[in-house]
């Protein structure tokens, strides 16, 4: 090549190594900042501001349309379960999202288990 690389060379890529990969992991912190905001807001569509805000990182506008969407307090409630029961199925996808092993199913406040209702079938058959 024309040049010895001495020992300063190899520091200096050794730097910049550093720099690029302390420059990708906050990066990536910022991406995933929308998703960690849902989850300690305990908003109900958490799973899905957190996928939108790794996914819309680089367009800009998902990102921020997830970021905002992690703030917006949300009064939705499922009509297929009542409140007591949505509340603990919110809380159980919070604790599966944030990794606890506390997310299972638990008793509700009357020491009935929470239930699934299958569909209802208005007597059509598709026999």
């Amino acid at each position: 090549m024309g040049f010895k690389l001495d020992h300063w060379d190899y520091l200096t890529f050794l730097v910049i190594i550093g720099a690029c990969l302390c420059i990708l992991v906050i990066l990536l912190w910022i991406a995933g900042l929308p998703g960690r905001i849902a989850i300690a807001r305990k908003h109900p569509d958490a799973e899905a501001v957190r996928i939108m805000g790794y996914a819309g990182f680089l367009a800009v506008v998902p990102w921020i349309n997830a970021f905002i969407w992690a703030f917006k307090p949300t009064d939705t409630i499922d009509i297929r379960r009542l409140p007591e029961e949505e509340a603990q199925a919110i809380d159980e996808n919070i604790a599966r999202l944030k990794g606890d092993e506390g997310g299972k199913k638990k008793t509700s406040s009357g020491g009935n288990p929470p239930h699934d209702t299958p569909p209802h079938n208005n007597g059509d058959t598709d026999a």
